[in-house]
């Protein structure tokens, strides 16, 4: 997957935009009481309206948080705008801590006792409601508590008209290139920053889960990488059977509109509760598109109204979302900057390298290797599958962070020249991106020094993965409490809360349909 000389030498010129490179992030967590177990909590009223609020809304549950970062132009903004996020909401949680792991802890065997995310009366509010109590009868309540971090990404107009791709078509199918590649090789992601390789008791309960024990209240795999990428989170045999193809956006709107539209038996059955409410939107393959679980997705901002779908059919891709990063639970924020600069890095190869069709049997493979790497990811001696044979993971690894080489180098150009030119006191040192990549190479060389390894000598150190974590959660909130924020950060926050909370009544007053007639609407594909 080397890189051709043409593109090297377009990277190297001078002002081709790998210095506006856009990136945003979100970031779930779970809002937890002092005991580690799921606040029970409503979502606060001072941290604003979850249907409205630009920057903080909620996940699955009315104790999940998810922070919104806008895009930013380095790695160190959108830190930034993340930690002013974290300790906005930490200001207005009380007691309450912010779980640092993906993996939940101390849940209740009643999975009634989540609480599902509320958005007010609307009927997109409502929608909301409804789609989350169908995930929890389709996949369980348990299951969506797993918190993890979506990476946005984009490439800045500069940069496409040096690669001679100036129009949307051109750009649309330069991405999903880009993701043939991204899925291709993702494993590489979960190896390097996997950081789920055990997980509660409570959370696997009675199903039949294929761990290891590693105490009485902890369960693990010796060699996991990132669980919830595996058989125990994201993943679905009603999924797996629609096989999504990447190779255009019409191949990809073709196999999704089939999940959208293909009634499931199994969902067909699922029936009202005890209380009578709406059990899911519909009893298809999938609810809505956002319900594909995937290592990454094709997107395209939609209009009010509109379905993402069909703003992806019209307009093509506008930026890719990374969806198999881990909460790094020995951070403060989940992520940091050696890591988006190696994600900028690693996305950049998958657009740039040749990008084959894919087809049923390499989607298969692709799969069977995920399950590999996030089950076995750190075994000695572990062999993944290729189109021309088995092959050591460390192998395959020091060839694709060796293909990485180049991108670096014209990164750490662009990034040196425009802080010099700006007078720039950030962390953009002439060579933060090959720091970056030599932090990668040597986690293949040496496996105990990848987040998950370090989890797991972690356990062992504090007793218990729950001990760990909890640990770890005390550590962040008093990082979050004595982190300096700006007045005017607080006071935009604030405002921006406040006005969540008029939108949200705004959207309210505005409803002339019933639930029923909206919902017809909202589920219609073109």
């Amino acid at each position: 997957m080397q890189l051709d000389e043409v593109t090297i030498r377009a990277l190297g010129q001078p002002n081709v935009g790998l210095d506006q490179l856009v990136r945003g992030i979100e970031k779930e967590s779970l809002r937890v009481r002092a005991d580690g177990s799921l606040s029970q909590f409503p979502h606060p009223k001072s941290l604003g309206s979850a249907l409205t609020h630009r920057a903080i809304t909620t996940d699955f549950s009315e104790a999940q948080l998810e922070l919104i970062t806008a895009t930013h132009a380095s790695p160190e903004g959108v830190l930034q705008e993340l930690s002013d996020i974290h300790v906005f909401v930490q200001q207005n949680i009380g007691d309450e801590l912010l779980w640092p792991s993906s993996m939940p802890c101390i849940l209740t065997a009643d999975q009634d006792k989540i609480p599902l995310g509320q958005y007010g009366s609307s009927n997109i509010a409502q929608a909301k409601t409804v789609y989350r109590r169908g995930l929890g009868n389709r996949y369980g309540s348990l299951m969506q508590t797993i918190s993890g971090i979506h990476y946005n990404f984009s490439v800045p107009d500069q940069l496409w008209s040096a690669l001679g791709k100036s129009d949307q078509q051109s750009q649309t199918d330069a991405y999903f290139g880009m993701i043939r590649n991204f899925r291709r090789w993702s494993w590489l992601l979960l190896y390097l920053f996997g950081a789920a390789p055990a997980v509660c008791r409570s959370f696997v309960q009675n199903t039949d889960h294929g761990l290891e024990q590693f105490n009485e209240g902890t369960y693990y795999l010796p060699h996991a990488t990132s669980l919830r990428m595996g058989r125990l989170g994201y993943q679905s045999k009603a999924q797996s059977a629609l096989d999504v193809s990447y190779n255009s956006v019409a191949d990809y709107s073709r196999s999704m509109r089939i999940g959208l539209t293909e009634s499931l038996p199994d969902y067909a059955a699922i029936r009202p509760g005890k209380d009578q409410q709406r059990p899911q939107l519909n009893d298809a393959v999938l609810q809505i598109e956002n319900e594909f679980y995937g290592t990454i997705r094709p997107k395209r901002t939609a209009r009010s109204g509109e379905r993402p779908l069909a703003a992806l059919n019209e307009r093509g891709v506008e930026y890719v979302e990374v969806r198999c990063v881990d909460l790094n639970p020995f951070e403060p924020l989940g992520i940091n900057a050696e890591q988006i600069r190696f994600l900028d890095t690693f996305l950049l190869l998958c657009l740039l390298a040749p990008s084959p069709p894919d087809s049923a049997d390499s989607r298969a493979s692709l799969g069977r290797n995920q399950t590999q790497v996030v089950e076995r990811g750190r075994e000695p001696g572990l062999q993944l599958e290729t189109d021309t044979g088995l092959v050591a993971l460390s192998a395959w690894a020091t060839q694709l962070l060796a293909a990485c080489a180049p991108i670096t180098q014209a990164l750490d150009q662009a990034n040196d020249s425009d802080a010099d030119s700006r007078k720039d006191t950030l962390a953009n040192s002439s060579a933060a991106y090959l720091a970056s990549l030599q932090a990668q190479k040597d986690k293949v060389a040496r496996p105990a020094s990848t987040p998950s390894a370090k989890v797991i000598a972690a356990m062992a150190t504090h007793g218990s993965f729950y001990k760990f974590t909890m640990h770890q959660a005390q550590k962040v909130q008093q990082y979050l409490q004595a982190a300096v924020i700006a007045p005017a950060t607080i006071s935009a926050l604030q405002e921006e809360s406040a006005d969540s909370l008029r939108r949200q009544a705004e959207v309210e007053a505005a409803d002339t349909q019933t639930f029923e007639e909206f919902l017809e609407d909202y589920l219609a594909l073109p």
